[in-house]
């Protein structure tokens, strides 16, 4: 079966193991998600399927997205993402996804985008160093440095000040501490990707 599903993070909070010891662990609100589509190589030429979770009003999607939950017979979900496989004939379309597809102790990949924190400079975006605080030797404390070019032009993947997060993250290797199918909860050690209430996708780890 696919080890994958769509969830929300919920937050962050601590449990305890029989042994007393003391573990965070983020709150993911996996599924139900559904199954709205499968691709075959017959009529896509690669297999997969396709999975929709969360709820929206139909009237705040486009006609193309609109028309493949129609197709399937389906209520309109807000997020629909797609999952290579190759037990596609073990799914059907309407089958529901929930958070038993994994267990506790299982290691998971999330995938999420990261907290948006505008522009910044290189100190707070790339961990560099100020210069020395003396008044002496300099006035520009938290000022970029030199660029290292004699062209005139900026070298391209300098590590200079700019757009910080924002952008899709991936933690591999975490491990699932606890999974509460009657409220669609997993429990992940430790940090995952993005804010509160956003989306995330949880996948079993390549390496497991």
């Amino acid at each position: 079966m696919l080890k994958a599903i769509l969830g929300k993070k919920v937050g962050m909070t601590q449990i305890f193991e029989e042994n007393g010891e003391m573990i965070p662990v983020t709150v993911v609100e996996a599924g139900p998600c559904v199954v709205v589509q499968k691709k075959t190589v017959d009529s896509d030429g690669y297999e997969a399927i396709q999975l929709g979770y969360g709820e929206i009003r139909e009237s705040l999607v486009n006609k193309p997205v609109a028309g493949t939950f129609k197709k399937a017979g389906l209520t309109v979900k807000r997020y629909l993402r797609e999952f290579k496989t190759n037990e596609v004939n073990n799914y059907e379309v309407g089958q529901e996804i929930l958070a038993d597809v994994f267990e506790k102790g299982e290691l998971v990949d999330v995938t999420g985008i990261s907290k948006g924190k505008g522009y910044a400079g290189a100190i707070k975006r790339w961990n560099h160093h100020r210069s020395p605080m003396t008044h002496g030797v300099t006035r520009s404390h938290r000022k970029g440095g030199s660029m290292g070019t004699r062209t005139g032009k900026t070298r391209k993947g300098t590590k200079r000040s700019g757009h910080l997060g924002n952008e899709k993250v991936t933690i591999q290797n975490l491990t699932v501490a606890g999974v509460m199918l009657e409220r669609n909860l997993l429990l992940v050690k430790g940090s995952i990707p993005g804010k509160n209430g956003s989306m995330v996708i949880v996948k079993k780890s390549v390496k497991a």
